[in-house]
């Protein structure tokens, strides 16, 4: 028997790996098969998807897409260090808390245990994005950069994606009726522990090579001419061969594009290039690594490569 059985997959969830290529597509997202055979196994299976890779890649546009194309609420957690069950699952309204124990003790409430079930219900709990999203309609829960946060955070969130469940002390365990569609990314500033990745099927979001790149330009900088988008994609996908402290990411060569299309440039030169670095390279090392000669020999090749 296999150890993972695919589930019953709901109506408007893709049937095959096609439909889910053409899923995300619809959401203007340019996926290569492999990423859309690992989203739709995690679909299928019900299983969290793991999207590790270089900031910029595209991977939390994965989990915005997914939720807009199948109609499903995003949930999104936005993970950073020190973040806690308080602020993720979540927390009791002390202050609320208060107001019902001096209410009930001025109407002469002595039953503690009575009172202590008053105060420790539903109506006192604030759902944070882990408790919403079990009690949802299987929405999308974004997990985000959950290389910010720490260890025992990652412990935490070993019962949610095994269990689907949080396990409250003071009154019990919230389950899910139905899973919710979870991705969760990393952009590996420091390893995730295998317990987290062993729950999940994993996927390594790489840089696109240069025909999925500009056709990420033609849906995202529409407005950009042809032949520029096919030098802005020249020149960064040879910037990414360099030895530099932070490759540009897609994000950062859309961004580059539509500020080149906004300046009215149809093609590269040497000195909008170097006026408009900053778009594209965020260190002042590599600034001056690439500014001035090595940009023009860098225009020379993708204008060259772009008109071949």
């Amino acid at each position: 028997m296999p150890l993972f059985q695919p589930l019953p997959m709901p109506a408007r969830f893709p049937q095959s790996i096609d439909e889910t290529q053409a899923l995300l597509a619809s959401g203007e997202y340019v996926a290569d098969r492999s990423l859309a055979t690992s989203l739709f196994l995690a679909l299928a299976m019900r299983r969290p998807l793991f999207l590790e890779g270089e900031a910029g890649v595209g991977k939390t546009e994965i989990g915005k897409v997914v939720a807009q194309a199948l109609g499903r609420e995003l949930i999104r957690l936005q993970c950073y260090e020190g973040l806690d069950i308080a602020q993720a699952a979540y927390e009791w309204n002390y202050s609320r808390q208060m107001i019902e124990i001096r209410l009930a003790e001025a109407a002469g409430e002595k039953d503690k245990a009575k009172l202590g079930a008053q105060i420790y219900s539903d109506e006192f709990l604030v759902k944070r994005p882990l408790a919403r999203a079990l009690e949802g309609d299987s929405p999308v829960l974004l997990i985000d950069e959950l290389d910010r946060t720490d260890e025992p955070f990652e412990a935490y969130l070993l019962e949610v994606l095994s269990d689907w469940q949080i396990t409250i002390p003071e009154i019990g365990t919230l389950k899910a009726s139905e899973p919710p569609i979870v991705v969760i990314t990393s952009n590996r500033t420091r390893e995730i522990h295998d317990a987290v990745k062993r729950r999940c099927f994993y996927h390594w979001v790489d840089f696109p090579d240069a025909r999925r790149e500009l056709e990420i330009l033609h849906r995202k900088a529409p407005k950009a001419a042809a032949a520029l988008s096919k030098e802005v994609v020249g020149f960064v996908q040879r910037l990414r061969k360099m030895e530099l402290f932070k490759l540009p990411g897609v994000a950062e060569t859309i961004d580059w594009a539509n500020c080149l299309a906004a300046l009215d440039r149809v093609a590269l030169d040497p000195e909008t290039v170097n006026n408009t670095l900053g778009v594209l390279l965020k260190y002042r090392d590599d600034l001056e690594r690439v500014a001035g000669e090595e940009a023009e020999r860098l225009v020379a090749e993708a204008r060259a490569a772009a008109a071949a």
